[in-house]
């Protein structure tokens, strides 16, 4: 695969270090002084967590130059809004309110997180078979 390159590997390490820190900070998953969380935390966001900052990862690694991002972002933001509060996000809070948030959304926040994950995971596959298919370069002699 001649995209994925040592320094290509390394970016996609710090996304994934700096995704878990940085989104597991501002969803309040751990206790910090910058965020207070409303709602409980249970220990599937966590793992969601840390399963969407690897695929995210990854997904860095092997990305083409000049690829659509789009689908892959969306999945990024699925999965944020499963592990986050509820009603910590005040755009959802202001659209919906806290009873309609916690009546229907809190219940189903896990599986928001998990197509999140998955469409993730999606277009990381993708990616990885899109490079499997183009030919190597042939070395100049």
């Amino acid at each position: 695969m001649q995209h994925v390159t040592p320094k290509r590997i390394v970016a996609g390490i710090a996304v994934a270090i700096v995704s878990f820190v940085l989104l597991g900070t501002v969803a309040a998953l751990w206790d910090n002084s910058f965020f207070v969380r409303m709602t409980p935390a249970g220990g599937w966001e966590i793992a969601m967590l840390g399963a969407m900052s690897a695929i995210s990862g990854v997904y860095v690694a092997i990305r083409r130059p000049f690829c659509s991002v789009k689908g892959a972002g969306a999945g990024g933001i699925l999965a944020f809004l499963g592990v986050a509060c509820p009603v910590c996000n005040k755009i959802l809070l202001l659209i919906f309110g806290g009873e309609l948030l916690m009546t229907y959304f809190e219940p189903v926040r896990i599986y928001v997180a998990a197509a999140g994950a998955l469409l993730i995971g999606w277009f990381t596959l993708r990616e990885y078979l899109l490079i499997r298919r183009q030919p190597e370069p042939v070395p100049a002699e």
